[in-house]
């Protein structure tokens, strides 16, 4: 039974970026949604490769859309109003209530006058959203004691402010340097942030937190709030990590008795998550590679999407790995391509607009008999699909802005509902799809890895396997952490 009773938002920032804040944000959703209350997430601004379709068919970051799945909910554009993708390392796509507005660069975005159009836009959608669901669990953006961007910012604690949100400083204590991060941010706050400040969350400890009682005392009276837990570093509750900095955590090489598989680490590479099911298959060792002796140690090899498709297929050219896929491909090793990787699968990619790349057009890798075009449109929507001639019922979703023509008679990896196909399917050991999340369905991924193992493992459904992984997530949190605090400050 939903409790009908109005809190005040709640809201995670950090002392840096990567500190746990939108694992922290997803625990909280869950135990709200627990507890009886109706929560939704919200950012008002993220910068992430990272990104998923609403069921309106809109964008938002998969953070946000993985909050809203621990929160029990769809996800809305109302969650994370302002998206910003990189293209490059000085510009971005900007995404505003989950439709493209073009690309900026940072100077345009950050310097211009329409941040306050912004904060206004990102305002609406808050309280749109607080009409609709209590409490409100907002997460803010990399470290809130910016003082260049503070007078910029709309995610922090201007938002905090704004919401008259019950704030939550994160620390990541695996980094080191803890003291000075937390006593430093605190002094580096107005007087009406401070005030936002109810208390300090220590992130990722590893050992006996009894035995930083004294470090606890001392953080308390530098910074004059308390600090209302640890949380203990776990590596057994699977999460989606928001940033594809957790990549470089991940293997890297093979392993003898598994199927290999290698995904190709793209420079400007998105929706690393399509990957998260397969990783836990026990038939299948999982690395990423940047390395032709990775790719063809590799018993399969994916290209993954890209956010600026024709500049990592020209990088891969450069850099040996497109010669290295090819000759996976041309030695029976399975090649499989997603979004951009299928594209960069093809026989060509134009971009006439120069949306992506001042390149304006590229020579595909040539293994797919498939041309794309790059358009200004972009393709965003939640998919149901059988998968080739199988009956299963599979999901996913596509986020993209090329077209991708035949040369020839069509040969679909996916059959979707009204008629349409998805992809081109040359053999059970090559094809290529705009289906992020395709390899989340069994079915997929054991005909994926039915060339290389006759091992079958238990069907899992995916959808409560990630559901139990909010609740043990939820478990964690109520037992290292005030929980009884928080609601003090949110019922007031």
């Amino acid at each position: 039974m939903e409790n009908q009773r109005k809190l005040r938002p709640v809201m995670f920032v950090g002392t840096s970026s990567d500190v746990g804040k939108s694992v922290i944000t997803a625990g909280f959703c869950r135990i709200f949604k627990q507890d009886g209350y109706t929560p939704a997430p919200f950012k008002a601004q993220n910068m992430s490769l990272n990104s998923y379709a609403t069921p309106e068919g809109l964008e938002i970051g998969r953070a946000q859309a993985v909050q809203a799945e621990a929160a029990g909910i769809p996800c809305h554009t109302d969650m994370n109003p302002v998206l910003l993708k990189p293209t490059n390392d000085q510009t971005a796509q900007v995404i505003l209530n989950g439709k493209s507005i073009g690309n900026q660069s940072a100077k345009e975005y950050f310097l211009s006058n329409d941040r306050a159009t912004l904060f206004e836009e990102v305002k609406r959608a808050y309280q749109r959203l607080a009409s609709r669901y209590s409490p409100i669990v907002m997460e803010g953006a990399g470290s809130i004691s910016e003082l260049n961007l503070k007078k910029r910012d709309i995610t922090n604690m201007r938002m905090a402010i704004a919401a008259g949100a019950a704030t939550y400083l994160v620390t990541d204590i695996d980094k080191g340097g803890i003291f000075a991060s937390l006593y430093g941010t605190m002094q580096l706050l107005e007087p009406e942030e401070k005030v936002c400040i109810k208390g300090i969350i220590i992130n990722k400890f590893r050992g006996d937190p009894d035995l930083f009682q004294e470090g606890k005392k001392m953080i308390e009276d530098l910074c004059g709030v308390p600090v209302i837990g640890i949380i203990p570093y776990f590596k057994d509750i699977f999460i989606e990590e928001e940033d594809a900095v957790s990549l470089k955590l991940k293997r890297n090489q093979p392993v003898a008795g598994k199927v290999n598989i290698a995904v190709v680490l793209l420079s400007r590479m998105s929706n690393f998550t399509d990957f998260d099911r397969l990783d836990k298959d026990s038939r299948v060792n999982l690395y990423y590679t940047h390395t032709a002796a990775g790719i063809a140690q590799a018993d399969i090899v994916i290209l993954p999407g890209s956010k600026n498709t024709i500049e990592d297929l020209i990088e891969l050219r450069e850099n040996g790995l497109a010669t290295a896929i090819i000759l996976a491909h041309q030695n029976a090793k399975t090649v499989i391509g997603i979004c951009g990787g299928y594209q960069m699968m093809g026989k060509t990619i134009q971009d006439p607009g120069q949306i992506e790349s001042v390149a304006g057009e590229a020579e595909g890798l040539g293994i797919l008999p498939v041309e794309t075009t790059i358009l200004g449109e972009k393709t965003t929507r939640q998919c149901s699909f059988t998968y080739r001639n199988f009956a299963e019922n599979c999901i996913g979703y596509e986020i993209h802005m090329g077209e991708t023509k035949v040369q020839g008679a069509p040969q679909p990896v996916a059959y979707l509902v009204e008629n349409h196909t998805d992809g081109y399917f040359l053999s059970e050991k090559c094809w290529g799809s705009y289906l992020h999340g395709i390899l989340d369905n069994q079915v997929v991924i054991n005909d994926l890895v039915a060339p290389y193992t006759d091992l079958q493992v238990p069907y899992v459904d995916y959808l409560e396997f990630r559901s139990e992984q909010y609740d043990k997530l939820a478990v964690l949190l109520r037992e290292n952490l005030d929980i009884e605090q928080v609601y003090q400050h949110i019922k007031d």
